[in-house]
């Protein structure tokens, strides 16, 4: 079973940018929204944002809407979340994964074929 790549952390300062990539196979992007989480030390794992291919809907948790946007590169089978004004508070491990369909309730959907995730680091 294929499992998800991600990359593109790094460490920036609070309101710097860092776009995040999530490689899949062209199946996976066809047939499942992907959704990005995130886990913070000493904390849960918890959903930031989900995607569903088709049709093109996406999904936020409160606290990165108007800053973070999920998208998807059909031709790279890639899922990208471009991640805007970061806060220290968006320090994290972040991870993507896929399920059959999102909809606003994705941070309690079922979850497969996670990657190792991709550290982000924002300081103040």
């Amino acid at each position: 079973e294929a499992h998800a790549v991600e990359s593109g952390g790094g460490a920036v300062q609070a309101g710097g940018s860092l776009r995040l990539s999530c490689a899949a196979s062209r199946d996976t992007l066809q047939r499942y929204a992907i959704g990005w989480f995130r886990q913070a030390p000493g904390k849960e794992r918890e959903g930031v944002s989900c995607l569903n291919g088709r049709p093109n809907l996406t999904y936020y948790v409160d606290s990165v809407k108007g800053r973070f946007t999920i998208s998807s590169d059909s031709a790279n089978d890639t899922v990208y979340l471009q991640m805007n004004d970061l806060k220290p508070e968006d320090t994290a491990v972040y991870y993507c994964a896929w399920t059959t369909t999102c909809n606003r309730r994705f941070t309690k959907l079922p979850f497969a074929s996670w990657g190792q995730g991709t550290q982000v680091t924002v300081s103040s």
